[in-house]
């Protein structure tokens, strides 16, 4: 089986019959490459049911969670989009399939300086990668349509509420540091409409609005 059957499999399998309608979500998984954003020796893997770890301590997310996240920020084509944890570079890639413009924030910089390389050979030229502490957000590209976090935080950063376009939405896990809810926070003007997805379990957001490091 080539990694282009095994994508069609996973979007299939892993994503269709779980529950994943919007099209453009689906398509963005069909097509982006997710052996190339895992170590050599887990290219085998790259499409099983699950999260694989990629180094200083972090991890590549199961392609649901992906998928979860990714139609949860609604999109329909074109937005400008901020994500918290780059990590691998994948859910970079996904949102760039999709989005007019991506800007991601990586703690750890050996992981930010592979993920930028790759997405750069893959030829996602809409995707810009900083350096830092991504619970602050990034105020100077500020405002987002959509800001999605992967990495469970103690509670929702203020920082990333502010940098949202009215009717823009957050996607962030939040709880403990061994299991969260993932929500959905909408801005409606001076408020924030605030939705609770499902369950699940990331690496802790460490920040100055995250957890200690």
């Amino acid at each position: 089986m080539t990694f282009k059957d095994e994508r069609r499999s996973m979007v299939q399998a892993q994503l269709e019959r779980r529950g994943i309608k919007d099209g453009l979500v689906l398509d963005a998984m069909g097509k982006v490459p997710r052996h190339e954003f895992v170590p050599p020796e887990s290219a085998g893997i790259a499409y099983a049911d699950g999260p694989l770890p990629i180094g200083c301590g972090q991890t590549i997310s199961q392609p649901y969670m992906v998928a979860i996240m990714t139609e949860a920020l609604c999109m329909k084509g074109g937005e400008k989009i901020l994500e918290i944890g780059t990590g691998s570079g994948y859910q970079a890639a996904v949102l760039a399939e999709i989005a007019g413009q991506v800007y991601s924030i990586e703690r750890h910089a050996t992981l930010a300086n592979r993920a930028d390389c790759i997405l750069k050979e893959l030829g996602y030229s809409n995707v810009h990668i900083t350096a830092g502490d991504g619970s602050l957000g990034l105020e100077d590209e500020a405002p987002f349509d959509g800001i999605i976090v992967t990495a469970g935080a103690p509670s929702v950063p203020e920082s990333l509420k502010w940098q949202l376009k009215e009717g823009g939405r957050l996607v962030i896990p939040v709880g403990g540091r061994f299991m969260q809810a993932l929500l959905r926070i909408t801005k409606r003007g001076e408020f924030y409409d605030q939705e609770d997805l499902l369950g699940c379990v990331f690496v802790p957001l460490v920040g100055a609005e995250g957890w200690d490091g």
